[in-house]
């Protein structure tokens, strides 16, 4: 082959090489931009999944609702109402008026009478209000709830996506609180108590508004979406972000970028969720539902899904940090003589104690990059199998993987094959 030939065969052979790597860095951007987009839906769809498919989950979600002192005196009020609404005080005092007419009571006592709507009336409100509030506060009332919400598990997939029945349902453009057998349970104090009207409240008027918003039959939509996907949507993030990682040129920063992108979209879906509240708080009538109860509802209601989001945007920015540590970065650098540094030092010190590991701590030396990688894949392991973990649980995993491969760093030096430790503290000693 002539100079000339080689010269062209080398040029098309890096030309063909740019081309290849053309080709991985665009394959990769592209995933790891659907891998970004689909994120937040991921998220929401695993959380609807999991309120549709876990009665446990679902009672923990909506257990709170009935302990939350707005909801308890949203619930007392209207109960009240309702009840004094049944009885005609006015009536009443018009009867006694009319009564002491006929057996001649002066004019002055006949007009005192009359004039005691008003505060029998207050008096009426004040007693049955007691009443009310001490049932709907009671342990009981709470007890009730969550027995009425898992035996009634369906009532998520009511709430959530507008189809089956229970404690909760929904009406065009309202979520509401059948409160049933408690309200029955109230209607008998008032009744032992000599309020007899209390037995005349309606079927009817057994439910409270928990949510009222034109917008819910789109929300129910979407939820209904969401749960149909929310099973695979999130293996679906997970294989694209790591086909962009293994088609990437480089691994190590597409890893980086791939968790940088991920937290970035968590942050997104968490302002998301805060934009909602507050479009849904404007768009909730303060006759029909007070805005601190209507909050309260809507940060209970949705508590596990920030919670999720802020467990993914965790692990995204310890993914990026621990992508960084394996880098030829100063910092990076700096970090692993530090670390390494520690881990000898102890070693060495455990060796010349006479607490040698000998071939075991010498094996552990050789194969370090294998044992390490072990340990950070069991840490991940035990994330995905651990049942809603939460940012808690990311802390502790990762407390106990870092825990772990200093273990494992020291058990390694102590191996008692460096006799000079000396020699080698004062390198770590001069990191530059």
């Amino acid at each position: 082959m002539s100079a000339t030939e080689r010269d062209d065969y080398e040029r098309l052979r890096k030309a063909a090489s740019v081309h290849h790597r053309r080709l991985r860095c665009t394959s990769a951007s592209v995933l790891l931009l659907l891998a970004f987009l689909l994120a937040p839906l991921a998220v929401v769809g695993a959380w609807v999944d999991s309120e549709v498919s876990d009665t446990d989950r679902y009672v923990q979600t909506v257990a709170p609702i009935a302990t939350e002192p707005s909801v308890q005196n949203t619930v007392t009020d209207r109960l009240t109402k309702r009840v004094v609404d049944n009885v005609d005080v006015a009536a009443f005092t018009t009867a006694v008026a009319q009564t002491l007419e006929r057996e001649g009571a002066p004019p002055r006592v006949v007009q005192g009478a009359e004039a005691l709507t008003g505060p029998l009336t207050s008096v009426l409100n004040s007693t049955v209000h007691d009443i009310v509030h001490r049932v709907v506060t009671s342990d009981r009332f709470a007890d009730v709830w969550s027995d009425a919400n898992r035996q009634a598990h369906a009532a998520v997939v009511k709430v959530l996506t507008g189809e089956g029945s229970s404690a909760i349902r929904t009406g065009d453009d309202s979520i509401d609180l059948n409160l049933g057998a408690v309200i029955d349970n109230v209607q008998q104090k008032l009744v032992d108590a000599g309020f007899d009207q209390a037995a005349k409240i309606p079927d009817v008027d057994k439910t409270i508004t928990l949510f009222e918003t034109d917008k819910l039959n789109e929300a129910q939509g979407a939820m209904r979406l969401l749960n149909a996907i929310g099973t695979w949507l999130p293996v679906l993030v997970l294989a694209l972000a790591a086909l962009a990682v293994w088609s990437a040129p480089a691994h190590r920063a597409a890893l980086m970028a791939a968790a940088i992108g991920v937290a970035v979209m968590m942050i997104v879906l968490l302002v998301a969720l805060a934009v909602m509240r507050q479009v849904y708080l404007d768009s909730v009538s303060t006759t029909a539902l007070p805005q601190r109860t209507a909050a309260d509802i809507y940060d209970t209601f949705i508590r596990f899904l920030k919670n999720s989001t802020v467990t993914v945007l965790v692990l995204a920015v310890i993914t990026a940090f621990s992508a960084y540590l394996y880098g030829p970065g100063r910092g990076a650098r700096w970090v692993r003589r530090t670390a390494a540094g520690g881990t000898g030092a102890t070693g060495r010190a455990v060796a010349r104690r006479g607490l040698r590991t000998g071939a075991t701590g010498r094996w552990l030396g050789t194969h370090t990059k294998w044992i390490t990688g072990i340990v950070i894949a069991g840490g991940a392991l035990a994330l995905v199998l651990w049942n809603h973990p939460t940012p808690g649980a990311v802390a502790l995993v990762l407390g106990i993987v870092v825990l772990v491969l200093a273990l494992l760093g020291t058990l390694a030096a102590a191996s008692g094959t460096s006799e000079r430790p000396a020699a080698g503290d004062r390198q770590v000693a001069r990191p530059g």
